[in-house]
């Protein structure tokens, strides 16, 4: 057995991912974020739809076009697949806990 808030690396150079489960058409990441932010010219555009809940610290998410929504701790939202979006901000010094589901949507 493994514990969502134990063993976190340090993150505050670079923001990591952590696959804690992998099968076919699904995958669950652990993120793990400390003032990191997407490139302002970097959006990502992915082939499968992404659950995200934040599960500690802050973090905002923008949609291309739109402004950015800032999440608390237990916020999550659904995003389809190919929607363009880009993590904004996370809260700088603190940790930053993403639980992400990577799905193909039905």
């Amino acid at each position: 057995m493994k514990n969502f808030f134990t063993e976190l690396p340090n993150a505050k150079h670079e923001e990591i991912f952590q696959t804690l489960l992998a099968q076919p058409n699904l995958k669950i990441e652990r993120i793990i974020s400390n003032g990191q932010s997407s490139p302002a010219d970097h959006w990502y555009d992915q082939e499968q739809a992404e659950w995200i809940m934040l599960i500690q610290g802050e973090a905002g998410i923008e949609f291309k076009g739109e402004q950015a929504i800032a999440l608390k701790p237990g916020d999550y939202l659904n995003i389809p697949a190919h929607q363009q979006h880009r993590v904004a901000w996370t809260k700088k010094d603190a940790t930053t806990l993403w639980l992400a589901i990577h799905y193909t949507a039905t």
